[in-house]
């Protein structure tokens, strides 16, 4: 509706987020967020040392028992943020949504998950006016990002992985694998039959 607009929804953002502090009010997130963004039983959020810079006209889904550590900066400005049930997202780390990070899995400290770049297409102008290139990121139930890691946008990493300390994901992660380097490359594979984790050499 406010798209036809422009005026009044230019009015109504100033209202929601100052112009040069994409962040949200105070008032929107005292009075607003609460009542739009789910929260599961038993979660943690530690607000008063974090960002939760959350906007009521995007998703931010929180599930059970779900903890949020000191020092996180959440954003959904671009894209909903959406937390399964017992999700720990580690101290410092950035969730930039588009985002999904399934039930179980978790981030170590300081890392970093964007589902967005800044658009650099037209050379004549700064990336930072220019739209962003949104790309959604899925991290699949019971995998586990390690310290200092970054997930670059439009990057799905399956079930049951485990990404090593410091890794850069820019490809796609397949159920059952661990990952490891800058850029990150699957190093073994889970094998059912052997009931243990595999070289991928030898497979």
């Amino acid at each position: 509706m406010l798209d036809n607009h422009p005026k009044l929804k230019s009015i109504v953002i100033r209202l929601i987020s100052p112009k040069r502090n994409p962040r949200p009010r105070l008032w929107v997130k005292w009075f607003v967020n609460p009542f739009i963004h789910k929260r599961g039983k038993g979660s943690i959020i530690r607000s008063r040392r974090s960002r939760i810079d959350v906007f009521p006209w995007r998703r931010f889904n929180v599930g059970a028992y779900t903890t949020i550590e000191d020092f996180t900066t959440i954003n959904n400005g671009a894209g909903d943020v959406i937390l399964g049930d017992r999700v720990r997202i580690g101290i410092g780390s950035v969730v930039l949504g588009p985002v999904t990070i399934k039930s179980g899995a978790g981030l170590g400290q300081h890392v970093f998950v964007s589902g967005f770049n800044h658009g650099y297409k037209d050379a004549t102008q700064n990336s930072k006016y220019q739209d962003l290139d949104k790309r959604a990121v899925v991290i699949e139930e019971d995998s586990h990002i390690g310290a200092n890691s970054v997930v670059l946008a439009g990057v799905h990493i399956g079930k049951r992985c485990q990404i090593g300390a410091g890794s850069v994901v820019t490809k796609n992660i397949p159920d059952y694998s661990i990952a490891v380097g800058n850029p990150a490359k699957v190093i073994k594979r889970y094998d059912f039959e052997q009931k243990e984790w595999v070289s991928v050499s030898k497979i």
